[in-house]
């Protein structure tokens, strides 16, 4: 009976300690393969991972149902975790180009209180990734795979203002001195 409770508590330790990440499903695409006997369907689905405290990840899984396939988009998203860099705005400290196959995406910075102005993948990435405040802007393609992950790369390209400092060798009140 002890070892039972203790089960149940490890167990639930274990639900508590993944709890911290969000996933959230972009898209779930039936696929097919041409097969010699005909055509084989599968699932394939596009999750994003974070903890909205500067972590986030893009995943894809592939499984014969969407169940599967949303799980082994989970532990691909999480085998892709970034380290996002937030102001104390809770917003990105400055514009950023990033790209994906052929879609392209601009993040911008936004006053407290603007909220995130951002649609499809690109709004979800960045509020599991903790942004509260921010513009976006998707050009070029409208996939949304692409799109998140044009929107990772512009996260992971963003650095802070202590960190172009170090790399300059100067202080960070000189970057803002004229």
């Amino acid at each position: 009976m002890a070892e039972q409770r203790e089960r149940r508590r490890s167990k639930k330790s274990r639900e508590e300690q993944t709890s911290e990440w969000q996933e959230r499903v972009i898209q779930i695409r039936r696929v097919t393969k041409v097969v010699k006997g005909g055509k084989k369907l599968s699932f394939r689905a596009v999750v994003v991972v974070g903890n909205e405290r500067g972590q986030v990840g893009v995943g894809v899984g592939k499984a014969n149902d969407v169940i599967g396939a949303v799980r082994k988009g989970v532990v691909d998203g999480k085998k892709h975790l970034i380290e996002v860099p937030l102001t104390k705005g809770l917003s990105v400290p400055h514009p950023m180009r990033g790209s994906g196959g052929g879609a392209t995406v601009l993040v911008m910075p936004a006053a407290p209180g603007t909220g995130v102005i951002a649609g499809g993948a690109v709004r979800t990435v960045l509020e599991l990734a903790g942004v509260r405040n921010s513009l976006a802007k998707q050009l070029g393609s409208s996939n949304p795979l692409n799109n998140a992950r044009a929107t990772i790369d512009a996260l992971r390209r963003m650095r802070t203002f202590e960190q172009v400092a170090e790399d300059r060798g100067i202080d960070v009140r000189r970057l803002f001195s004229k």
